[in-house]
């Protein structure tokens, strides 16, 4: 009865576990067969039939009839007569033996054992299900409910109660995480850890936001549109490079969406990273323009032995092109695989507001100047430091050093 409940209880976890039914029947077979050996030391002569739906078992014993002189009495597939026809008195030398083996004929404590043993195939059956799953889902979006939030991790349960961490590293850190609520990401990688299937979710990987890209715009996923490359800093700030195979497709249109519809769901995911999409080219200047948008390049020259690009921008364009903290011009240099470098664009009949040196001057003492009139680096090099000292609270030390940041914005 014992062995009946046990198969029907591992085929019904089988089938919920979408196990084939050959794979079923291999480890239930494999759990008797270590039975019968470790009983009888050889199982080549054992048939075990299962019926899986009604939990029956079926286990038979073949041995060959032998003469009690013969040599061969002590082959494990072998019978004396004499034991035979305690059998059944009609068999007779070179007749099989057919003898159904009880699993109480086992004993308990192998009975015992077989059901712990099972138990641990079932248990490593469900996590080779789960590994193959997850496996096939590498790159790909899933989603899950947070039930815990740790230090070093969040962990998430998928529809079918597998566990599933985002590791620090991973989040973005604008997220905010509370219990219930549901949660994004890709597969970033599958493994056996500890002994269990540890599945690592990523919301700062590059894939990602080409998978978020691919699941609002038709076009890239049905091969129109491809992408090239994606370069982020999560929560911060992103640039993805695409390219149309249709002339009739204009890729950056499509992946924005008709008054940002499309990408709009894509920033708000992504807690309102800033997102560029570039219009990839062949021409390396025009791609490195296009890279440092939103400024607006005036010239480059590019080194090609050196995988370096001089870029001259207005000074009003500088501080974009740079952006905060130093962002767009690192992904910028990230995306086109240049390291840029980034001037003030100045001819000599151009002046500059005062207001473009914020990094180098201090801003009370552009305050200061402004307040006597001179609210350009010119009107200041106008005049003569002992004037603007006369005119304005500042030292004479402090002058100079302030004139000499102006004059060397125009010299060649």
């Amino acid at each position: 009865m014992e062995t009946k409940v046990l198969i029907q209880t591992f085929t019904e976890f089988a089938k919920q576990k979408n196990v084939d039914r050959p794979t079923m029947i291999r480890i239930l077979q494999d759990v008797f067969r270590a039975m019968i050996k470790k009983r009888f030391e050889h199982d080549e002569n054992f048939d075990i039939v299962i019926n899986a739906d009604k939990g029956d078992l079926e286990i038979m014993r073949f041995r060959e009839i032998v003469d009690d002189n013969s040599e061969d009495i002590w082959d494990f597939d072998k019978i004396k007569l004499s034991d035979a026809k305690e059998i059944e008195k009609d068999f007779e030398v070179g007749d099989e033996v057919a003898e159904e083996i009880k699993i109480e004929d086992f004993g308990r404590r192998a009975v015992i054992l077989a059901k712990q043993t099972l138990i641990q195939r079932v248990k490593d059956l469900e996590k080779e299900v789960i590994i193959s799953k997850y496996d096939e889902l590498v790159g790909e979006i899933i989603t899950g409910e947070i039930y815990q939030t740790l230090s070093r991790e969040v962990l998430l349960v998928d529809s079918e109660g597998n566990e599933i961490s985002l590791p620090r590293s991973e989040q973005i850190y604008k997220d905010k995480y509370r219990k219930g609520d549901t949660l994004r990401g890709v597969v970033s990688s599958v493994e056996m850890f500890r002994g269990n299937p540890r599945i690592t979710l990523s919301r700062t990987s590059p894939v990602f936001l080409e998978k978020l890209f691919e699941n609002e715009v038709p076009e890239i996923a049905d091969g129109l549109i491809t992408i090239k490359k994606v370069v982020r800093e999560p929560g911060e700030r992103a640039k993805i490079c695409v390219e149309s195979y249709d002339d009739r497709i204009d890729p950056v249109g499509a992946c924005v969406g008709m008054n940002g519809s499309r990408i709009h769901s894509i920033v708000r995911e992504l807690q309102n990273e800033n997102i560029d999409v570039i219009n990839y080219t062949s021409n390396t200047s025009l791609f490195i323009s296009r890279a440092l948008s939103p400024a607006k390049v005036s010239s480059i020259t590019i080194d090609e032995d050196n995988n370096r690009a001089e870029v001259f921008l207005k000074p009003d364009q500088v501080s974009l092109a740079i952006g905060r903290g130093g962002t767009n011009i690192r992904l910028a240099g990230s995306i086109s695989g240049y390291e840029i470098d980034v001037y003030r664009d100045v001819d000599d009949t151009e002046d500059v507001a005062l207001t473009e040196f914020v990094d180098e001057i201090d801003g009370w003492i552009i305050d200061e100047l402004k307040n006597i009139g001179c609210d350009t680096a010119k009107s200041v090099l106008e005049l003569s430091a002992a004037e603007l000292v006369k005119r304005t609270d500042l030292e004479e030390e402090t002058i100079k050093e302030i004139q000499a940041v102006l004059k060397s914005e125009f010299e060649d």
